[in-house]
């Protein structure tokens, strides 16, 4: 017996307000986006492409969908999803997400910003759009997206994108734009822990944990815990070292260290990256709530976050193509995001196939039983 992709969207998404006047609705919203999600998961990366993909697969489509006016046009997709509600869209996302994830406890979830590219619209001043994401790293999940105002910042953002996640028990990772402490407030009132990369921004507080491990490193670095990791891989070698410390006296160092909610300790890392002609070497530093003496488990933390850009980021862009997206009328382009990450959801929680991404919707568009158990999650 076939089962019905569409009854995953209805179930998940049948808040969802249909923008479109009575009279104008010739195809159901179920219809829309079954179609389109098929369509992202399946290789269709544009509205034409979408329709293309439904039109090739109508009569498998019109087994479980109402197709008496036939497969949506590329213009119909269009203006749907320029017009859909990008905050109930993805308040259905984050409620979707939170039914097939398991909450793991002191997981990473990495928040991070990405510019679409090519979603500027300059004839009508439109800059391109910048998303700003959670990813669960043991998962491998987009837990959510929030779409930053044009005329804001991450710093807005990334509080927003909080409000809609439980994120109790987790460590959050978020590079040096969200090291604010109205941010580490907001994450340990949601019972969670941070580390934050501390960078210019926090000019008196980045000077000042500098300071304190060149002190530290003057009386041999007592006061901290300590760890190295040597990887090697692609002909490279990769030498990571941390130090860290909970040590009061260190943090009470700290320029204005008790506006950070909850801190217990302060870290620096240095990476040293050996190429055949060159070798980097870099070092940053963070502050966390996580306890100073387990220098390994911060370490761990912290090259975790970079997950987010290897193994998201990375992928919409070459996977998806989503800097080449021209989609940019209304709400088009911020709709879309949220419609890849469903489909990259849905493609990491699909374990049967040991193919890569490319290969998963390679396989689904011409497997259609393949493409149910991607979309049932069976």
């Amino acid at each position: 017996m076939l089962q019905d992709p569409s009854a995953t969207i209805i179930e998940h998404f049948s808040e969802l307000a249909d923008p479109r006047i009575e009279r104008a609705r010739l195809h159901p919203l179920v219809n829309v986006l079954t179609i389109a999600l098929c369509g992202a998961i399946c290789g269709a990366d544009s509205w034409v492409d979408i329709e293309l993909f439904g039109e090739s697969k109508q009569e498998w489509f019109a087994k479980f969908l109402d197709l008496s006016n036939g497969i949506p046009s590329h213009d119909t997709f269009g203006r749907v999803f320029a017009r859909l509600d990008p905050e109930q869209f993805q308040n259905c996302f984050v409620d979707w997400v939170e039914a097939i994830c398991e909450r793991l406890p002191g997981q990473v979830v990495a928040i991070d910003g990405k510019t679409i590219r090519r979603s500027h619209d300059r004839t009508n001043g439109k800059a391109a759009i910048h998303m700003v994401s959670a990813w669960a790293a043991e998962n491998q999940l987009v837990l959510g997206q929030v779409k930053v105002d044009d005329k804001s910042n991450e710093i807005t953002a990334i509080p927003a994108l909080l409000e809609l996640l439980d994120v109790s028990g987790c460590i959050i990772t978020i590079d040096a734009m969200g090291c604010q402490t109205k941010i580490a407030q907001q994450i340990v009132d949601q019972d969670a822990d941070y580390v934050l990369a501390l960078k210019g921004n926090q000019g008196h507080t980045s000077q000042d944990a500098k300071t304190l491990f060149e002190d530290a490193a003057a009386i041999d670095f007592e006061a901290c815990a300590y760890c190295r990791t040597v990887n090697k891989d692609h002909g490279r070698i990769e030498i990571r070292e941390c130090w860290s410390t909970a040590d009061p006296d260190y943090l009470k160092a700290l320029y204005k260290w008790e506006q950070w909610s909850g801190l217990q300790s302060v870290i620096k890392v240095r990476s040293e990256r050996r190429l055949t002609d060159k070798t980097e070497k870099e070092t940053r530093y963070y502050l966390s709530t996580l306890p100073g003496d387990d220098a390994r488990r911060l370490l761990a933390a912290i090259r975790t976050h970079w997950h987010v850009e290897n193994r998201l980021h990375w992928v919409l862009d070459v996977t998806f193509r989503e800097d080449d997206s021209r989609i940019r009328k209304g709400h088009g382009a911020q709709n879309m995001a949220i419609l890849r990450h469903i489909a990259l959801n849905l493609l990491k929680q699909e374990t049967s196939s040991k193919r890569s991404i490319r290969g998963k919707r390679l396989k689904a568009g011409w497997d259609e039983r393949y493409l149910v158990q991607v979309l049932c999650g069976c």
